[in-house]
């Protein structure tokens, strides 16, 4: 019985977390604190326990469970995992964990804070293992809506303008997603129209998919309006900003998760579904993640705020992400998912460090900080490790997934590529700079007070996600080997897409 309600269990255990903090009086933060770091443990031991479970040999959809709510209109609560989701749905459970724990010291309104990242990690969770178009989208929007007031109130300088744009750039991505959405539900591929994404894949895989017109109509608007979460040049703007201002737990979630939301929706939905117009389109995408890469690497080079360095980067690397997309190789795209998993790890990893000793400096710029590593060593070697999987130093998960995303787009894409590897020689320039601004050098004798993370509960999240990171670049495979699973059948589609074109074309030449 658990095994058939497993992925349901994902969802509801931070849902009812959300609940019980509700009702939980606001004097008790203790046992808020205490909740929602059990509900993160919980899911991190169910995701682990998912990830060991899932049959690679059998591969596609797993752990399904199915539940009509409104069969007029076609749709279902329906839920299941492939390779993708799997590694996606772990990532959530990590960054879960440590930023549960992070949160610990918030300083104010703790209740509502945990009320907020739990409602969050929910949205999230359902995202990752939705398999009807209906709930996708719910849950798409609940893991959105909770970071306005995250960063609205807990955050730090020009929340309310970084709260503000983060929710506008979103929400009108939604939209235009939405539209891209009932173009699907009402283009005719099923019988009768359906929410249901593994009814609708099973009609295009028959051949009974859109038209190419259409495909080359509809395909856009999933595209720009996932493409603005991902965050895709030039619908990136939104993001930094909402890194910088977000407290720490936040920026957790933000860079390591939701971010993330909208290079899935793409892999998992648009993809598939519009084989033509993603062979059609993806082209573009190519060009425009140059702009991310290059773009976000020299505006990180020259900013003096920390958390502006890794809001930027985080940008960048989501420029990579987007190349292995459309690298319509099985190589390039799994290397872009498993990417995904270790950016959002490292990440997680940047935020949670610099909150640290953001907490006891109350600053982030460059040139306030200096020779930290003596007061508070511990924290600046996992920074300085950080700072190397960012970088792509090999033994981290980061290096063996740009490696995969760079050999899989060079045939296709040569002049990207090489921008690609450019790219890479301006992260570690803007990232070598921070680390010797704050943790090298002569300091300031106002930090003589700062404390380091010294027992076992401040050093938990920063050993668990380096562990992570460390753990799969040494074993990438572990990783790898469960994504190209569910990477395989979307390439295989493509190609057929792609040999339909070549083969459309040579006729109408004749």
């Amino acid at each position: 019985m658990l095994q058939d309600n497993l992925l349901s269990l994902f969802i509801l255990v931070p849902a009812v977390a959300t609940l019980g903090c509700f009702l939980i009086p606001a004097a008790s933060p203790r046992l808020v604190k205490q909740l929602s770091v059990g509900a993160s443990l919980l899911t991190a031991v169910l995701g682990v326990w998912l990830f060991a479970s899932y049959d690679q040999a059998a591969a596609g959809y797993q752990f399904m469970q199915k539940i009509d709510w409104v069969p007029s209109l076609g749709i279902s609560y329906q839920v299941g995992v492939d390779g993708i989701s799997v590694a996606m749905v772990l990532l959530t459970c990590i960054v879960y964990l440590a930023g549960a724990l992070v949160s610990c010291a918030v300083p104010k309104r703790q209740k509502d804070f945990f009320i907020l990242l739990n409602a969050l990690v929910a949205g999230v969770f359902g995202v990752f293992v939705s398999l009807d178009l209906f709930f996708f989208y719910f849950f798409y929007e609940l893991a959105v809506v909770p970071m306005y007031l995250l960063i609205g109130y807990w955050g730090s300088a020009n929340r309310e303008y970084a709260s503000m744009k983060l929710t506008l750039y979103l929400t009108a991505g939604a939209v235009v997603a939405l539209f891209g959405l009932l173009g699907v539900y009402f283009s005719g591929i099923t019988d009768t129209p359906t929410f249901d994404l593994v009814a609708i894949q099973a009609a295009v895989d028959a051949g009974g998919g859109l038209s190419e017109n259409l495909q080359y109509f509809w395909f856009p608007f999933l595209l720009i309006g996932f493409a603005a979460i991902a965050p895709m040049w030039p619908l990136h703007t939104w993001s930094p900003g909402g890194h910088a201002a977000a407290p720490s737990a936040a920026s957790m979630m933000h860079a390591g998760v939701l971010m993330k939301l909208g290079s899935y929706a793409i892999i998992r939905i648009a993809m598939p579904l519009m084989p033509e117009g993603a062979v059609m389109w993806l082209p573009l995408v190519a060009i425009l993640c140059c702009f991310n890469i290059l773009y976000g690497g020299l505006v990180a080079l020259n900013q003096k705020d920390l958390k502006f360095v890794i809001g930027y980067s985080s940008s960048s690397h989501m420029g990579y992400v987007l190349l292995g997309v459309a690298s319509l190789t099985t190589f390039g795209l799994t290397g872009a998912v498993f990417l995904m998993f270790a950016h959002g790890v490292m990440t997680a990893l940047a935020f949670s460090l610099i909150g640290f000793f953001y907490d006891q400096t109350h600053t982030r710029m460059l040139d306030d900080l200096g020779g930290l590593m003596r007061k508070i060593p511990f924290v600046g070697v996992c920074f300085v490790m950080m700072a190397m999987a960012s970088l792509g130093l090999p033994g981290f998960a980061n290096f063996a997934s740009e490696l995969m995303v760079i050999v899989g787009s060079w045939e296709r894409y040569p002049i990207p590529t090489m921008i690609a590897l450019f790219g890479l020689v301006i992260g570690a320039t803007y990232l070598l700079r921070a680390v010797r601004a704050v943790f090298l050098g002569d300091m300031d004798p106002k930090w003589e007070k700062l404390q380091d993370a010294r027992t076992p509960f401040q050093r938990a999240p920063f050993l668990l996600l380096l562990g992570v990171l460390i753990f799969f670049g040494c074993f990438p495979w572990f990783m790898t080997d469960m994504i190209k699973t569910g990477v395989e059948p979307i390439i295989s589609s493509l190609h057929v897409a792609e040999q339909n074109l070549i083969d459309l074309d040579a006729q109408k030449g004749m």
